[in-house]
C-alpha cells in the first residue's frame, strides 16, 4: 500500500473537516483513509426496486417508495410538536411523520415535488404512515444496495451518521483502492474462489449489487480467519521446536493398575484420549492437549491413567484445580485409586497449615512426593520440584494464561507435558480459534448404566408440589441439592436467596437432616458439610454455586435450581451435571419467577430441551459470543468482525486447511508467491499474549 495516501488526515476529505475529524478520533477511532477504508457497514438496505404504497400491508415491509408531496403541516400539542407530511403515489395515498428536527424537514420538502422515501410503513386504520423516514431526491447513486454505517448518539448529534458516511466514502475509496495490494497468493485466491481484496474493499462499501456484497463478505471472512489461523499454526510449530519434553514410554504401571484396580471398563472415548497423550508424551516435545468432555464422562479417571506413565519413570505430577473444595475432592478421589500402587499423593491449597507445608515442600523437593495437588498455590516461588514431568489443570478457564504459564515453566532444561481438562464443552468453531494451538481430544461417550438427567421447568407457583417431589425422593433413599444464586436477600437484586431457602425446607422437612453450603464458610466447615452429604448422613443441601465444578455424590439424584434465570447456560449445565452420576434416574428442576425476559426463556428452553454439553455450548455462543463466552471479551483475542463462530465452522474448517497447507509447504513464507501474506501477518500481530503458552 502507498502510505503516503493511506495516512492521508480524514480532516481533508471533502465534507469532513477539523471538527468532525475530531469527533471521528475520539468517537470511533477514525484518524486517516486507512481507518475509514476498514470502517465497515454493519447492514444494507435494498433500495433497488421502487415499491407502491398498496404493497403495503403491515408484515414489516421495507423499501423506497417515489412519493410526491401533496401538503404539510406543522401539528402542535402542548409544548411538544410534529412534521406531517401528506404524499401519494399511483396507487394510494399516505403520511411522512417527524418529531425530531422538524423544522430543517419542513425547509426541505417541497408540496408538488417527488422524492425517494426509505423506511417501514405501518398501516394504521387505513392510513399508511412512515415515522422519520430517510428522504433524497432521485438520481444516479440514489438507488441501489445502500450501506448502513454503526454510529453514536453524539455523532448523530452533529449529522454524522450513514448519510454522512456514504458522502464521505466515494471520495475514500477512489482514493485508497488503486494503493490496495493483495495479502493472498493468487494460487489461495484462485482455489478458493475469491475475489481480490481490493474488489473486496470496494463492493463492502460501494456495492454493484446483493452478489457483491455476498462476494465481499465471503472474502473478508476468510481473510479474517486465514491469518487468524496462520498466527495459531506459527506459534505451534514455534513452541514444538522451542520447548523439547520427557520422553516416557513405560506402560508396566498403567497395565498393571488396568488389569488389578479399576473398578469398571473404560468407554472407547476414554480410551482413545489416553493412547491420543502417550502418543504425545513419547515423542519428545511437550505435549499442550485439552481434554474436553461433558460432565460425568470420566476425565479425572483419565488424567489419573495418564500419571501413570510419568511417576513410573520417576517423575512428578502437579494437578491444579481451581477452588479448595474441588482440590479437596481431587485428593481422596486420586489418592484412593494411587494408594494401591503405594504412590504419595498430598495436596497444597491456601488453606494449608505451615508447618505442613514446609515438611511437604521438602518432601517435594527430594521427589518423594509423586503426585502434589492443590490450588493456585502450587505457582507459589517456593514450590519446587525435582522433576516434574507433567501438569494437569482442570477447568483451565478458570485460571488466567499467566497463571497457567508460571506452573509449567517451573522447569527449563525439559518443560513437562501440558494436559488442561474442561468440563465445559467448547463449540468446535471456538476449538479451531481460540484452541487452535492445543491438540484436541473429546470424551464424547458416558460411562455404562447413566441415565439421560430428566430436566424441567417450574415456576415459583409449583413450589409446593417441588418440595413434595423432594420428600418422595428423600424418602425413597435419595439426596438432593437445592441451590441458590445469593447466599442472603439482597435489595438491589430480586433472586431467591439460601438463607431464606433454608428456614423454609427446614420448617418444611422438620424430621430431615439439611446441610449448608456457601463460599463464605471456613474450609473445614465445608469439608464438613460435604463429608456429612457424600456420606448420606444429610438428605437435602442447600448451597450456592460453590457445588458447580467436581463435586461428585453417586446418591444425589435430584437438583433444584432456584432464580434459574440468574444462572448463565454454561452454568446452569455444569450444575445439573453434579447429579446423574449413580444408577438412579436424576432430575434437574428450573425455578424461576413468571415474568422472564427472552434471553432468561432461550436458556431455560436450551436446558429442556438437551443435556447435551455440546449443544448446549453451541446455543450459548449464538447468545453471548465468544467474547462473554470464554472471559476474553476484554483481551482482543477474538476481535472479528465478518466471522460469526456460532455459524460459520464450514469457514474455520476451510481457512485451517489452507493455512495448515501453507505452513507446511513454506513454514517461514520466505516464497515470493507469499510475499504479501508475510507482511500482512506481520502487521496483524498485536496481540501481547504467547499463544504458545495458552495451555
Amino acid at each position: 500500500m502507498s502510505s503516503d495516501v493511506l495516512k492521508q488526515k480524514i480532516e481533508f476529505v471533502k465534507g469532513v473537516g477539523p471538527q468532525k475529524a475530531s469527533l471521528l478520533n475520539t468517537e470511533i477511532g477514525i484518524y486517516n483513509l486507512f481507518d475509514m477504508l476498514h470502517y465497515f457497514p454493519f447492514r444494507y438496505e435494498d433500495r433497488s426496486d421502487i415499491k407502491k404504497l398498496s404493497e403495503v400491508n403491515n408484515e414489516n415491509l421495507e423499501g423506497v417508495f417515489y412519493l410526491q408531496v401533496i401538503s404539510k403541516k406543522i401539528v402542535r400539542k402542548f409544548k411538544n410538536k410534529s412534521l406531517k407530511v401528506k404524499v401519494k403515489d399511483a396507487t394510494g395515498y399516505g403520511e411522512l411523520v417527524w418529531v425530531k428536527g422538524t423544522e430543517w424537514v419542513d425547509d426541505k420538502m417541497i408540496v408538488g415535488k417527488k422524492y425517494l422515501v426509505f423506511g417501514k410503513p405501518k398501516l394504521y386504520k387505513k392510513t399508511i404512515s412512515f415515522f422519520h423516514p430517510d428522504t433524497s431526491e432521485k438520481n444516479k447513486t440514489s438507488l441501489g444496495i445502500r450501506p448502513v454505517y454503526p454510529t453514536t448518539e453524539k455523532l448523530k448529534r452533529k449529522y454524522i451518521n450513514t448519510r454522512f458516511f456514504n458522502r464521505i466514502i466515494d471520495e475514500v475509496v477512489r482514493k485508497t483502492i488503486p494503493q490496495i495490494k493483495e495479502n493472498l497468493s493468487n494460487g489461495v485466491v484462485t482455489k478458493n474462489n475469491l475475489i481480490s481484496r481490493a474488489s473486496a474493499l470496494q463492493n463492502i462499501h460501494l456495492p454493484k449489487s446483493k452478489r457483491m456484497v455476498e462476494e465481499a463478505k465471503k472474502r473478508l471472512k476468510f481473510e479474517e480467519l486465514f491469518f487468524l489461523q496462520l498466527q495459531i499454526l506459527q506459534l505451534k510449530n514455534t513452541r514444538l521446536k522451542a520447548f523439547p519434553g520427557y520422553v516416557f514410554k513405560k506402560k508396566k504401571l498403567l497395565n498393571n493398575f488396568y488389569k488389578k484396580h479399576l473398578p469398571f471398563e473404560l468407554t472407547n472415548a476414554q480410551k482413545k484420549v489416553i493412547k491420543e497423550c502417550y502418543q504425545n508424551m513419547c515423542s519428545g516435545k511437550q505435549m499442550n492437549r485439552l481434554i474436553q468432555g461433558d460432565v460425568g464422562s470420566g476425565k479425572t479417571i483419565v488424567a489419573f491413567l495418564c500419571m501413570l506413565f510419568v511417576v513410573e519413570d520417576n517423575s512428578q505430577v502437579a494437578f491444579m484445580a481451581p477452588t479448595e473444595v474441588l482440590a479437596d475432592q481431587h485428593f481422596k478421589s486420586i489418592r484412593n485409586q494411587a494408594l494401591k500402587l503405594d504412590l504419595n499423593v498430598a495436596v497444597l491449597t491456601g488453606s494449608s497449615k505451615e508447618k505442613e507445608r514446609k515438611i511437604m515442600l521438602s518432601q517435594l523437593k527430594k521427589g518423594e512426593i509423586d503426585i502434589l495437588i492443590g490450588t493456585h498455590a502450587l505457582i507459589e516461588k517456593r514450590v519446587e520440584f525435582r522433576r516434574l514431568g507433567l501438569v494437569i489443570i482442570d477447568e483451565q478457564h478458570k485460571f488466567g494464561v499467566a497463571q497457567r504459564a508460571k506452573l509449567w515453566s517451573k522447569k527449563r532444561e525439559f518443560y513437562p507435558h501440558v494436559l488442561v481438562m474442561t468440563a465445559t464443552p467448547i463449540p468446535r468453531t471456538l476449538a479451531l480459534t481460540l484452541y487452535g494451538d492445543l491438540d484436541v481430544s473429546v470424551i464424547d461417550e458416558l460411562p455404562s448404566g447413566r441415565k439421560e438427567i430428566i430436566t424441567s421447568h417450574r415456576f415459583d407457583n409449583s413450589r409446593l408440589k417441588v418440595f413434595n417431589f423432594i420428600k418422595k425422593t428423600v424418602d425413597l433413599g435419595g439426596q438432593v441439592y437445592v441451590v441458590y444464586p445469593l447466599i442472603e436477600e439482597s435489595a438491589k437484586k430480586d433472586h431467591k436467596d439460601l438463607i431464606d431457602g433454608y428456614k423454609s425446607l427446614t420448617r418444611y422437612f422438620p424430621e430431615t437432616q439439611i446441610g449448608v453450603l456457601h463460599g463464605r464458610m471456613k474450609s473445614e466447615n465445608k469439608e464438613y458439610e460435604m463429608k456429612r452429604f457424600a456420606d448420606g448422613k444429610s438428605k437435602i443441601l442447600v448451597s450456592t454455586t460453590v457445588i458447580e465444578v467436581g463435586v461428585d455424590v453417586a446418591n444425589a439424584s435430584v437438583i433444584i435450581i432456584e432464580s434459574a434465570e440468574r444462572f448463565g447456560l454454561s452454568q446452569l449445565h455444569q450444575l445439573r451435571g453434579r447429579v446423574g452420576r449413580g444408577s438412579a434416574q436424576s432430575y434437574c428442576i428450573l425455578m424461576t419467577k413468571y415474568d422472564l425476559n427472552n434471553d432468561s426463556k432461550e436458556r431455560i428452553k436450551a436446558m429442556v430441551g438437551s443435556s447435551d454439553g455440546f449443544k448446549i455450548a453451541n446455543v450459548d455462543l449464538k447468545m453471548r459470543g465468544p467474547g462473554n463466552m470464554m472471559g476474553t471479551k476484554q483481551s482482543g483475542l477474538l476481535e472479528l468482525r465478518f466471522v460469526n463462530l456460532a455459524e460459520d465452522y464450514n469457514v474455520i474448517k476451510q481457512t485451517r486447511i489452507v493455512a495448515s497447507e501453507l505452513i507446511k509447504d513454506d513454514p517461514n513464507l520466505s516464497d515470493q508467491k507469499n510475499k504479501g501474506t508475510k507482511e500482512h501477518l506481520k502487521k496483524s500481530i498485536k496481540s501481547n499474549i504467547n499463544w504458545s503458552r495458552v495451555s
